[in-house]
């Protein structure tokens, strides 16, 4: 567990990095990095010397949602790590609790006393984007990808930062279809606060973090109160339906043809079968929407 994200100050201790630690699995979500993740964000908060939070992924990229060879493609298979063997029943309360877990792990990026930026690389794709849209500030490379496809089948965010980021008509475009954007695009339409290029990323969001870092501790953990209490309430709600919501699709009949799909053919094919009805080359082009 301790490795799957790692913690490290920058030289003058004001900045600490988490660093999501599964790069041969693309970062993708296991049993143990939701937890991880929020004993790092729990331990930078209780450094005096920490300013500010930054999280990135090793590797290939910053996240690829929750591990689908553990949460899909074996769930049919009977107890797995984080699945439920459903073929005597599905157990929403189960399902709720452990999913309600990982949310609150995520969450706390969010709820952190002090500042948080995601910096993306890559792909924060599905549980990913819920990591990345529950830090306060989202940097990305230009050629990154972001997006939520198990809204078409298997999956409702969590965390349900989408409409709090883009408002409600973007949020219904991005949920009702699955799309990737990219860096640029999610910048454009205000999911994100930057886009750059990919070799101008860490600087980038070094020099953020430096600007941070020179307010004190109390001032920013201040601001950061007021700020949130404009969306805590709604985002509570929102966050208890999602969740009950999440375990729903997971178990529908569609969601259970796609468990069975990936257990047959493996979870590859299963996504492709899911995701790409529709995205033709004319509507990626009209719409932005990247592999």
């Amino acid at each position: 567990m301790a490795n799957t994200v790692l913690y490290e100050t920058s030289q003058d201790g004001k900045v600490a990095y988490l660093t999501l630690n599964r790069p041969k699995q693309f970062n993708a979500i296991d049993t143990h990095l939701p937890h991880a993740l929020r004993e790092a964000v729990k331990r930078a908060n209780a450094d005096p010397k920490v300013h500010c939070i930054v999280v990135k992924g090793a590797g290939p990229g910053f996240c690829g949602g929750y591990d689908l060879e553990i949460f899909a493609q074996n769930a049919r298979r009977g107890k797995t790590d984080g699945s439920q063997q459903v073929s005597e029943g599905y157990d929403p309360l189960v399902d709720y609790e452990m999913m309600k877990a990982n949310t609150e792990c995520f969450a706390s990026l969010f709820h952190s006393y002090k500042p948080t930026v995601a910096q993306v690389h890559g792909a924060a794709v599905a549980g990913g984007s819920d990591i990345a849209l529950s830090c306060d500030l989202v940097i990305m490379a230009d050629d990154a990808r972001i997006g939520y496809p198990p809204a078409r089948v298997w999956g409702c965010p969590t965390t349900a930062m989408w409409t709090l980021r883009v408002g409600v008509e973007k949020a219904k475009r991005l949920l009702f279809t699955g799309d990737l954007i990219s860096g640029k695009e999610a910048a454009a339409m205000g999911l994100i606060l930057k886009s750059v290029p990919m070799e101008q990323l860490e600087g980038t969001v070094r020099l953020l973090t430096k600007r941070i870092a020179s307010v004190p501790i109390n001032q920013n953990w201040m601001n950061k109160l007021v700020i949130n209490g404009f969306a805590e309430v709604q985002l509570e709600r929102a966050q208890k339906l999602a969740t009950i919501f999440d375990g729903i699709t997971r178990n529908s009949p569609e969601g259970i043809r796609f468990q069975n799909l990936a257990q047959e053919a493996g979870f590859k094919a299963a996504i492709a079968k899911r995701d790409e009805p529709g995205r033709t080359e004319e509507y990626r082009k009209k719409w932005k929407s990247v592999l």
